[in-house]
């Protein structure tokens, strides 16, 4: 599915503008990553997709229905939702968690206890884990139920808020390449939000650079705004200037590294596989 903001405004009570005619046309079956500094708008722009937050003015349309015609509620149990720090149920278990929307669906519970096993397959959970409780888990596996509850109804569209912000860095790694592999496996329109310009580039088939009031600085593939950034904003917020993308081959003892502008390491260079 398709996600078209028109001309999208949002005007909070206290006067602050976090979205300021913003229009962009998310496509389907892609992952689009709005990144950008804290207050960008990035987070306001992700929860007017499932009316958690309504614009001011302007529209938002999935497959040229514009979502206000929808039931709010309705829509949001058709949608994918995945929050930093998982946003977890505390006093459920974890196939509860997993299960609560498609119990709130009408699904039966045996039926949708049966579902939350399989996702917990999907996303590389132990089975084991079914009946403990969200306490009983590491963050990373916290992490993991919540994306298994995103996907619990096999929605569509999947939203993504931060949601590996709160985990440390191996475990981020992990769950990064996780989420790889079920954009490749599952084939979803997924919205991502991030403030790690690295995250964005490894996720994102396209890529939306936000300045303040969710103004777009630059919208494009990694490989378009890593080979040509748009602005000075761009090319400092994505490490451009500071030489962080610009790699060259070094020699040691033992091959040939990339190293980049500070010298520093960032990977060895191999031959391509036959």
């Amino acid at each position: 599915m398709a996600i078209e903001f028109r001309s999208v405004t949002k005007r909070f009570a206290d006067g602050t503008v976090a979205v300021d005619d913003f229009s962009l046309l998310i496509p389907a079956h892609k992952t689009t990553v709005f990144v950008g500094s804290s207050g960008c708008g990035k987070t306001t722009l992700l929860r007017m997709i499932n009316r958690l937050v309504e614009p001011t003015s302007g529209e938002i349309a999935i497959d040229d229905e514009p979502i206000s015609t929808r039931n709010p509620v309705q829509l949001r149990r058709g949608i994918g939702y995945v929050l930093q720090n998982s946003g977890l149920l505390p006093h459920f278990t974890v196939a509860d968690n997993i299960a609560t929307v498609p119990v709130l669906k009408g699904v039966p519970r045996k039926a949708a206890r049966a579902r939350a096993l399989e996702l917990m397959d999907v996303v590389g959970l132990d089975r084991a884990l079914a009946d403990r409780y969200p306490s009983q888990l590491s963050g990373g596996q916290q992490q993991r139920v919540g994306v298994a509850r995103g996907l619990a109804v096999d929605p569509n569209i999947l939203l993504m808020d931060e949601p590996f912000g709160a985990v440390d860095p191996i475990v981020r790694k992990e769950l990064q390449e996780e989420t790889l592999r079920l954009q490749r496996d599952l084939d979803k329109t997924v919205v991502f939000v991030t403030h790690d310009i690295d995250e964005a580039f490894l996720l994102g088939d396209q890529v939306v650079i936000l300045e303040k009031g969710a103004k777009i600085a630059q919208l494009g593939t990694p490989d378009e705004i890593i080979e040509n950034p748009a602005s000075d904003f761009v090319a400092s917020f994505i490490g451009a200037e500071r030489g962080a993308r610009a790699l060259r081959q070094k020699r040691t003892p033992h091959g040939i590294v990339l190293v980049d502008g500070a010298g520093r390491t960032q990977g060895v260079l191999v031959e391509d596989s036959p």
